[in-house]
């Protein structure tokens, strides 16, 4: 789902009373919003609960973002998570490229 929209959802509800944390990989978007609580992780767009089939990564980052709802003592809180997606970074510049290859 959009960054954009997931945010401006959240601040939504949050002026309406229901807490909400944000977990994303698209820091500079969601920070701009202005979210109350974000959890960053630095993966590829679409993959911000971890790497598919990794249920122990998963099960971290929502933890992370409980753990924020929980301690965030102030607006426009931002985490970040200690994992990486892979020890190459090489992923940055493949990640969705398009070119003429099939």
């Amino acid at each position: 789902m959009c960054h954009q929209t997931v945010s401006l959802v959240a601040r939504h509800l949050e002026a309406h009373g229901i807490a909400t944390v944000i977990l994303g990989s698209a820091r500079d978007i969601v920070e701009q919003c202005g979210v109350p609580r974000f959890v960053f992780t630095d993966f590829p767009l679409g993959n911000p609960c971890g790497k598919p089939y990794d249920a122990d990564m998963q099960r971290a980052v929502v933890g992370y973002g409980l753990d924020l709802l929980e301690t965030a003592r102030a607006p426009r809180t931002t985490g970040q998570t200690p994992f990486v997606w892979s020890a190459d970074q090489s992923w940055r510049d493949e990640y969705m490229r398009i070119d003429a290859a099939p």
